[in-house]
């Protein structure tokens, strides 16, 4: 875990020094969006060779979808909310 924090901080801490570089930053968004189709697809195989996961995937799948629609539920409500309090104009 700290690895990870020390990636992300230090990935920070070069992007603030590089912010005004329009080049490397276009460059970086284009390999940070393939790496991450990179990772994707391994994750996919990775989940695909698993026996487990694919032999109770219709059970797995019902509370991914139950977790989803809570999380974007509340989501939205969180956003009215805040909306409402911080952003909306006093009439």
């Amino acid at each position: 875990m700290f690895i990870v924090i020390l990636f992300l901080f230090s990935g920070m801490v070069i992007g603030f020094l590089l912010h005004k570089k329009v080049k490397v930053i276009k460059v970086s968004d284009k390999m940070s969006t393939w790496f991450i189709y990179v990772f994707l697809f391994l994750l996919g195989i990775s989940v695909g060779s698993s026996e487990e996961i694919m032999n109770n995937f219709g059970k797995i799948g019902v509370q991914a979808f139950i977790l989803t629609i809570g999380a974007i539920s509340g989501s939205v409500l969180a956003s009215f909310f805040i909306y409402k309090r911080f952003f909306k104009e006093k009439e």
